[in-house]
């Protein structure tokens, strides 16, 4: 492979001519590759024989999982329950109890949503320019100004460490080639594939992330994409597990290979290999998401001829799902904005019907626990 002699730094894969031209051992990936597919056929197989009603909850989850985790890679947090509120109400489930959805929040659910319900439409750049404006909505990332809804017109590296002791990991293709490299990428996405729809998955991942053509959100971008190849692979809009969790739970390893396979020269088994495994675990995750499912479908048809308010209702789905910690009367009431002695009613409510039970301790160590997991 040649290269375009670049001075003063390291040399990079996009850096190589015909750098797009990626390398792979399929040997070393088929077996990997089979167990992935078996498991897709199994997930999508098991889904179909559940009722409806649990279908969509597992969906739900999924979903919700996927952006809260894809925004946590990135250091950001999104609110659980007003994701989940969002995503609901957009597939027609109820939402009592739940929290109503900042602005934000509905156009990145949007964004997910509109990657994969409609996955077998082209991805142009009007409608990646329209994603990247949903992550952004004032113009703003964090303090700074940047360009939302065109790519960059500036120089992009990623890097860590203290300001003076900066560690460059990795530096992007100069703004004036983005324009071509994306015409290209896009062209490939689009066409039929010449290759696995999962395997494509995981190249659209690492080229689309080498590529960088934003001034940010390229990473929740990315993985967006990759969700929207997966359902392609699928021929199914209906995700049932959640690669950003899995990602999120290796993370380390995540940035490392992408870090090596960006400094290689187009060979890129490795992270092929790395991708194929993610996914494998994800799919292995889905039998704990749909027997939470079932549990909640239980637990809500044992008390369906009980009264509980909005707040109450939010609290035993967070229990149930989300929550971080000790149940405590003050965290309640800052989760619920609510006094604490509504908090402590709502609490003793929940106990005197059975739901909640006291923990081991008391006085400011008191907190509760699902009657049902204690």
């Amino acid at each position: 492979m040649d290269y375009i002699r670049v001075k003063n730094r390291m040399i990079y894969l996009h850096d190589y001519d015909h750098w797009w031209e990626f390398r792979y051992d399929s040997a070393r990936l088929l077996p990997l590759l089979g167990s992935v597919r078996a498991k897709q056929g199994k997930v999508l197989g098991g889904m179909s024989a559940m009722g409806f009603s649990i279908r969509e909850e597992a969906q739900l989850q999924t979903l919700s999982s996927e952006l809260v985790h894809s925004w946590s890679i990135e250091g950001e947090k999104l609110d659980m329950m007003e994701v989940r509120s969002s995503i609901a109400r957009r597939l027609g489930m109820e939402v009592a109890g739940l929290p109503p959805s900042t602005r934000y929040v509905e156009g990145v659910v949007e964004m997910l949503l509109d990657a994969t319900h409609h996955y077998a439409d082209p991805l142009t750049e009007a409608r990646l320019f329209g994603w990247h404006n949903t992550l952004f909505p004032t113009g703003m990332s964090g303090l700074y100004r940047i360009e939302v809804g065109k790519y960059r017109t500036g120089e992009m590296q990623v890097v860590s460490g203290a300001m003076g002791h900066e560690r460059v990991h990795y530096q992007a293709p100069s703004p004036d080639r983005i324009p071509g490299e994306m015409r290209r990428f896009l062209d490939w996405v689009n066409a039929p594939a010449r290759t696995d729809p999962v395997l494509k998955s995981a190249i659209a991942h690492l080229w689309f992330v080498t590529i960088h053509p934003f001034d940010d959100g390229n990473g929740r971008i990315t993985r967006a994409i990759t969700d929207m190849l997966l359902a392609r692979a699928e021929d199914n809009p209906h995700r049932f597990y959640s690669m950003s969790m899995v990602i999120k739970q290796r993370q380390r390893e995540y940035y490392d290979v992408l870090e090596r396979t960006q400094r290689g020269d187009g060979d890129i088994t490795e992270w092929l290999t790395w991708f194929l495994l993610t996914l494998d675990k994800a799919l292995d995750a889905v039998e704990g998401t749909c027997s939470r499912v079932r549990q909640k479908s239980l637990f809500w048809e044992r008390h369906r001829d009980k009264v509980f308010n909005e707040r109450q209702r939010k609290l035993i789905n967070l229990l149930q799902e989300n929550f971080y910690g000790k149940l405590t009367t003050g965290k309640w009431a800052k989760i619920a904005k609510c006094s604490p002695d509504t908090a402590l009613n709502d609490i003793k409510d929940l106990v005197a019907k059975g739901i909640l039970v006291k923990g081991e301790g008391g006085g400011r160590s008191t907190h509760y626990l699902l009657a049902e997991q204690s």
